[in-house]
């Protein structure tokens, strides 16, 4: 299994939608690249993300950074649906230089990728998400999501 950190706004509907996905293992809502390491203190600078653990066997890095396409506005910069500011970047962060190689070369074989404003950077700092945040849409189905529910509803097994 391999671990890769995917931001694309609110961390409830990413994770929600992450995952769904083929080959995506287990999931964490959290933060990454910041500078404290505290729960409970402000952003301070983090991006809100999904720990994503999956198999590599069954999803490659590329697709995962497409599967994540699918549910952004790649030109946006720090904000995604009505959610707005820095913790709300897109990126794809990663301790493997492999994810991050490939994530940048599935952008730079785009047509649109001048345009593309998500980051693609090494993972400095991940904290987890409160518990509160874990798995929220499945317990507050009704809260606020940027992704459509048909998005979050496409990968599901047995639909």
């Amino acid at each position: 299994m391999e671990t890769i950190y995917l931001a694309g706004g609110c961390l409830w509907g990413v994770q929600a939608y992450v995952k769904t996905l083929p080959g995506v293992i287990k999931t964490e809502a959290g933060r990454a690249n910041g500078q404290t390491s505290r729960l409970d203190t402000p952003y301070d600078g983090y991006v809100e993300c999904v720990k994503t653990i999956f198999d590599p066997q069954h999803v490659s890095v590329e697709r995962l950074v497409a599967y994540l396409f699918e549910a952004i506005d790649p030109y946006a910069i720090n904000h995604q649906g009505e959610d707005k500011g820095p913790k709300y970047r897109t990126g794809v962060y990663s301790e493997t230089e492999a994810h991050l190689s490939a994530a940048r070369a599935y952008i730079e074989q785009r047509v649109d990728a001048a345009r593309i404003k998500v980051e693609v950077c090494p993972l400095t700092q991940y904290v987890p998400s409160a518990p509160e945040h874990q798995d929220r849409l499945e317990r507050f189905p009704n809260d606020y999501c940027h992704i459509p529910q048909t998005l979050l509803n496409r990968y599901r097994q047995g639909q």
